[in-house]
């Protein structure tokens, strides 16, 4: 109900899962967080008009759309397959008829996330499981050399976690768990229905 509900609300269009089958080594497919799990993650954490967020694997562009309306902040979207890319676009034309003033708050890049340049105000980066954990690795070491140059609190926000994206954030970079926010239904059944939220703070 809330799929249709938050597609007409927006005005997008970003429905659809693609078969598992039709991915490659390092890059999963196509799958768009539920609206109903973003609703219980921005429950619990909030977001500013100056924040800049950056979805990696963005697809058709739902996270970068939902979370512009809801809090009016710049928001962009990193997708290297060149039909969701495209979608993507399509969807941002209609989603600037009525949020003409967004139309420079909400970007899409064409590219693969580890080739993605981390802009100097980039400082929470959205993951929802898009590809490998040598590619999470490179995109994550992009964000601390980023980090050095211009140093700002950061969030990594990170849904349905791989074992490995965790052992390799606990162990081999400063970034530390700063929540988790379960999806209380759903993780009766599967404990990796979660987002976990990891931060790097200037003040430490």
């Amino acid at each position: 109900m809330k799929e249709n509900y938050y597609e007409k609300l927006l005005n997008i269009n970003t429905a659809g899962n693609e078969n598992w089958n039709k991915t490659s080594l390092h890059n999963h497919p196509y799958q768009p967080t539920l609206y109903e799990a973003l609703d219980t993650l921005f429950e619990k954490y909030d977001l500013d008009e100056d924040d800049h967020i950056v979805d990696f694997g963005s697809g058709k562009g739902r996270i970068v759309f939902y979370i512009n309306h809801f809090f009016r902040c710049y928001s962009n979207g990193v997708e290297m397959n060149e039909i969701y890319y495209n979608e993507s676009l399509l969807n941002k034309s209609k989603y600037i008829q009525k949020h003409k003033k967004m139309e420079d708050k909400v970007n899409f890049y064409c590219n693969l996330s580890q080739n993605y340049n981390v802009e100097e105000k980039d400082n929470k980066f959205y993951f929802f499981n898009p590809f490998s954990v040598q590619i999470f690795m490179k995109v994550i070491e992009n964000i601390l050399k980023s980090f050095e140059k211009n140093p700002r609190d950061m969030d990594l926000i990170i849904y349905y976690p791989s074992d490995e994206y965790i052992q390799f954030l606990e162990y081999r970079t400063p970034f530390m768990l700063e929540n988790e926010i379960m999806l209380e239904e759903l993780y009766k059944n599967d404990d990796k229905e979660k987002f976990v939220i990891y931060s790097l703070k200037t003040n430490l």
